[in-house]
């Protein structure tokens, strides 16, 4: 019992500190992200700096903090399209059935026989570097899983007796979609939603490590990455090390908090849903 609440707090506690820093520090400190100092380039981590210097001079612990408030923006907003999309076709196919949910569900496929990565390059390669592209990007690859798992959660919802009754009643399929199915479903689709939010993290940390997200004087995780490439292979370890903890720490966290609600809603059922 311990144990549980501690797989709660501890990711909690990291989220709440993550939403208060990108929150806070933008407030209280200004960025600059044109501005260089080369006399203080690739400074180690200490007293002025902890986190230390990039290739310019520019402060890391800072950009770390910006670039993460870009990669939970993207991130977030990302979710919560793609979840709108996937519970809406989803619904729609399990509801209606037949050949909307034959067409929904080919379309689902065709999306998912392209690799997510490939395709979210594609869709960005459309527009200039920015962030709302990324947004679009990510939306685009990750609805798929949330319709498919909506659908499967409507199908089994349709074979409860107060669906039954509902349309012997005198229900229409629309009110009984509204009014009995999606309220059904909404846990689901908000789990899924949560344990989509790191999914996209990665993702725009990985198209902007490519130089498709955002362009590269914008504080990005993934550009960051990207521009310590060189540094890292000169031996100084810290402009790789902190952004990418700023990568894996907060998206950890998020899979615990995805996990622990889980857990508390269906503590004899753990089956995975795979994203």
């Amino acid at each position: 019992m311990g144990g549980g609440r501690w797989a709660l707090r501890v990711p909690a506690a990291v989220m709440a500190a993550v939403v208060l820093a990108v929150l806070v520090v933008p407030l209280v400190v200004p960025l600059d992200e044109q501005a260089v100092d080369l006399g203080a380039k690739l400074l180690p981590p200490g007293p002025a700096h902890p986190f230390g210097t990039d290739e310019v001079g520019r402060d890391l612990l800072l950009r770390c903090v910006y670039g993460l408030r870009v990669s939970l923006l993207v991130g977030v907003v990302a979710a919560l399209v793609a979840t709108v999309v996937g519970t809406a076709a989803g619904a729609l196919a399990g509801a209606l059935g037949g050949r909307t949910d034959r067409l929904l569900m080919r379309l689902v496929d065709l999306f998912s026989s392209v690799p997510h990565l490939l395709l979210g390059i594609f869709v960005v390669a459309l527009f200039r570097p920015g962030i709302w592209p990324v947004v679009a990007s990510v939306a685009v690859t990750h609805w798929l899983s949330t319709a498919r798992v909506v659908r499967a959660e409507v199908l089994s919802l349709r074979t409860r007796p107060y669906i039954d009754a509902a349309v012997s009643g005198g229900a229409s399929r629309l009110r009984v979609t509204v009014r009995h199915l999606l309220p059904g479903v909404l846990p689901q689709a908000g789990l899924a939603a949560v344990l989509m939010v790191p999914h996209a993290i990665w993702h725009e940390s990985a198209l902007s490590f490519l130089g498709l997200g955002l362009p590269t004087h914008r504080a990005s995780l993934g550009n960051m990455v990207n521009s310590a490439r060189g540094s890292l292979l000169a031996g100084d370890w810290w402009p790789t090390l902190f952004p990418g903890l700023f990568i894996i720490v907060p998206t950890l966290a998020l899979a615990g908090l995805a996990g622990a609600w889980r857990a508390r809603r269906s503590p004899r059922h753990r089956s995975e849903l795979t994203l």
